[in-house]
């Protein structure tokens, strides 16, 4: 699934990201280490691997749009 970057710190690595219909989910530290980048810019598209179902949704990946997917573990 595809995504806009909506906000990114550097310092801890986390920030939001708004889906194609919208919804704005949060994604932690751990979500952007696993994708190996060094810094994302806002408005960015990226490719989402998520976890979860309704209000437990949540990312569990991100990467550019042009890498492949961090493998999921």
């Amino acid at each position: 699934m595809q995504a806009t970057v909506r906000t990114f710190s550097p310092d801890t690595g986390s920030g939001t990201v708004l889906l194609d219909d919208g919804t704005q989910l949060a994604y932690d530290g751990h979500a952007f280490a696993a994708s190996g980048l060094r810094l994302l810019r806002l408005g960015q598209r990226v490719r989402v691997r998520l976890t979860g179902a309704g209000p437990d949704r949540r990312v569990a990946a991100l990467t550019l749009v042009t890498f492949t997917q961090p493998p999921a573990g």
